[in-house]
Parts: C-alpha cells; sequence; structure tokens
C-alpha cells in the first residue's frame, strides 16, 4: 500500500460499504466520493495504516492534512472505516476511531448530516465528544466520553484552538464543532453544503 493516496471507489471498496455507509436510499453518486490511504501514528509514535473515505470535494485538503498530521507526529489512534463498525457512529467513536462518509443524519433531526455527504471528518472522538443538551437533558456522545466533556483539564488527543489539528483543519477552510454555541462537537471538522 502506498503511503498517502486518494482513489476512485471502486468495486472492491464498494463492496465494503454497500449497504452500510453506502445505504440503498444514498442520494451521493459513488463518483463524488474518494477512498483515501493515509498514515497515522498512535500516542507511542507507532506508524499505523489508515482508511477514509471523503467527499472528492475535501479529499486532497484531507490528504494533505493527514500527510501534515503524520510529519509532525501528531497522535490519532485508529483512521478505519466506519463500515468495520457496521456503520454505527456510537460504536466507532466509543473505540476512538477517526472518519468521515457514513450515510445519515443529524442526531435528533430528519436532516442529513454532513458525513453522509462525506463533508465532514471527526478526530478522536472518543477523546473529543459531542454534547448538546436536549429536553432538558445533557447527552455526551459517545457514552464513554463523559469524563472528556471538561475542556480545561489536559489529556491525550484533546483537540482546542492551539491544537495543530484544529489549526490545519482551519487552514483548509473547514469550520469547528467545538466553537458552536448551542452545542460542541469538538471532533468535528466540515465544510457546509450548500441548500442542505
Amino acid at each position: 500500500m502506498e503511503d498517502f493516496q486518494i482513489l476512485e471507489i471502486n468495486d472492491q471498496i464498494f463492496s465494503r460499504i454497500a449497504g452500510k455507509s453506502y445505504k440503498v436510499n444514498c442520494p451521493i453518486p459513488l463518483k463524488d466520493l474518494r477512498y483515501l490511504q493515509i498514515l497515522h501514528k498512535d500516542l507511542k509514535g507507532k506508524t499505523l495504516n489508515g482508511e477514509m473515505i471523503c467527499n472528492v470535494k475535501i479529499a486532497e485538503s484531507v490528504l494533505d492534512i493527514f500527510q501534515k498530521l503524520f510529519e509532525a507526529s501528531y497522535p490519532i489512534e485508529k483512521v478505519r472505516l466506519i463500515d468495520e463498525y457496521d456503520a454505527d457512529d456510537e460504536l466507532s467513536m466509543r473505540d476512538n476511531n477517526s472518519s468521515s462518509f457514513n450515510f445519515r443524519f443529524v442526531s435528533f433531526t430528519n436532516r442529513i448530516s454532513l458525513h453522509g455527504y462525506g463533508m465532514a471528518v471527526d478526530i478522536n472522538p472518543r477523546y473529543n465528544p459531542y454534547i448538546k443538551i436536549v429536553d432538558g437533558e445533557k447527552i455526551i456522545s459517545p457514552e464513554n466520553s463523559v469524563e472528556f466533556e471538561d475542556r480545561s483539564k489536559n489529556f491525550p488527543y484533546k483537540i482546542d484552538e492551539n491544537d495543530l489539528c484544529y489549526k490545519l483543519f482551519r487552514a483548509h477552510g473547514f469550520e469547528w464543532g467545538g466553537s458552536w454555541n448551542d452545542s460542541k462537537d469538538y471532533q468535528h471538522f466540515y465544510i457546509e453544503v450548500a441548500g442542505r
């Protein structure tokens, strides 16, 4: 496997995502998606192979970001296709898996998620949770990330505005869910889709 490359979705890749992240009613044509092969490092500095599917519009930016993170030995625990978790976002996040494309809806809505367009990337999600108040109740996702809600603490994989990952995504024009007012999504970098 080459270190860093962008590939079209061929039959072999499609067989891994069909009926999982790429569901029957997915409105995104396969030609608009790309498969990325990358390298990343874990906390111990070990080099690992990673793979991700995203929208063709952000593929070169995402590849460049991962190359720079790798060169800086920035720790990312896992980068696997979410299909290895049967496209279950909660399971993937609990396992601290970084991912992009997964045709699904925004939590608690009937609106297609930016992940459904392959226009969002989640990085080290267990340590960078999604926090939202729903009907007066605080929801923290994934469920095993409660201890990482307090962003004043120091811990591995933490993303904040001083973080290299944050700076690289912002330099490529991505927005960050950690800056939202009504909720927080510290793992989430995205480019908005017009008319969504």
